[in-house]
């Protein structure tokens, strides 16, 4: 893999063609490794041409299966689909054969749905992923990864150049200027901000361990604002100008890897999703099965339960549905 890498970087730094022997001894390799590398990235979707002059430089493979694959610092195999109908309902056939460590991602997708089956938007231009695992871990851990998945997605925002921050329990928002104690008057989805990724988590297993565990995500890449629902945004709109998608998708990939390889990273989780939380500190009203649940946020908790500071006292909430409440409410 760094051959092929250290070889793509050699071309791309060259608008001519570059002979073999000059890969190799640039590279400090036997030509037969060049030939060896090149055969790689074709195999990977680089079409690497070859001339009477010497190799040029292939176009990229842009948003595909081999384009993020390649290079990925994650332990994940890609599967890639221009048109699906969900990417947890294609992990959950997938775990269902026993396959694990398998990010499926979609440009589109046409059967989607978010958290409490509420319908999600997923044309092309977003990007729509669902990672399969089988962490040995105890379900009461599960929510970790939920959370995990919103801090690579905040960070992978951040990448780009956009500000993101967390809706507990696994909404990515965008604040507008000026909402940091509530939100705003314009705002009718008690969000505090303008929606940009969700999260949805799926999971089989016994009472006390983990068997697969599908967590998915939803973020609106490069798609037109004026397509998308009240209240949501995408990286494009706020950037001004399309993102790149692949490097996007993989950034989210090994930051997720990173949050979630052993029991030891995740107790690095919650740290990491309280300092990108857009609710805590804020007054909240949680729909929880057992009412409404109203107050101060003031933390999260193993494994993910809002704690707040109600009238009646403090309480912990690990459902519900969280709703921004302005200051003076």
């Amino acid at each position: 893999m760094d051959t092929r890498r250290a070889l793509l970087d050699a071309l791309a730094a060259d608008d001519a063609p570059v002979s073999g022997p000059e890969l190799a001894e640039s590279l400090g390799v036997s030509r037969a490794a060049v030939w060896k590398a090149v055969e790689g990235l074709r195999e990977e979707g680089f079409a690497v041409e070859s001339t009477s002059e010497g190799y040029v430089p292939p176009d990229d493979p842009g948003y595909s299966g081999p384009g993020i694959a390649f290079g990925l610092d994650a332990p994940y195999s890609v599967e890639y689909r221009d048109r699906i109908g969900s990417t947890n309902e294609r992990a959950r056939e997938l775990a269902a054969e026993g396959k694990s460590d398998v990010a499926v991602v979609a440009d589109e997708q046409t059967g989607s749905r978010g958290r409490l089956d509420r319908e999600w938007m997923a044309p092309s231009g977003g990007v729509w992923l669902s990672i399969l695992t089988r962490p040995d871990v105890p379900t009461a851990r599960a929510p970790l990864f939920t959370l995990a998945a919103a801090v690579a997605t905040t960070d992978a925002a951040r990448e780009v150049g956009v500000d993101a921050r967390i809706k507990w329990p696994n909404d990515v928002l965008v604040e507008r200027e000026g909402s940091a104690a509530g939100a705003d008057d314009s705002d009718q989805t008690g969000r505090g901000g303008r929606k940009l990724a969700g999260i949805l988590t799926e999971m089989e297993g016994e009472a006390d361990r983990v068997g697969w565990l599908v967590v998915g995500v939803g973020v609106n890449a490069n798609i037109d604002p004026e397509t998308l629902p009240a209240g949501a945004t995408s990286l494009s709109d706020e950037c001004g100008a399309p993102v790149d998608r692949r490097r996007f998708a993989a950034t989210l990939l090994e930051r997720y890897a990173e949050l979630t390889d052993s029991p030891e990273a995740l107790d690095g989780v919650l740290p990491a999703w309280r300092e990108r939380a857009s609710t805590l500190g804020r007054r909240v009203r949680v729909d929880t099965a057992d009412g409404i649940v109203e107050g101060t946020a003031v933390d999260v908790a193993e494994p993910g339960a809002l704690v707040v500071d109600t009238d009646e006292g403090r309480q912990r909430v690990h459902a519900g549905d969280c709703e921004h409440l302005r200051d003076a409410e």
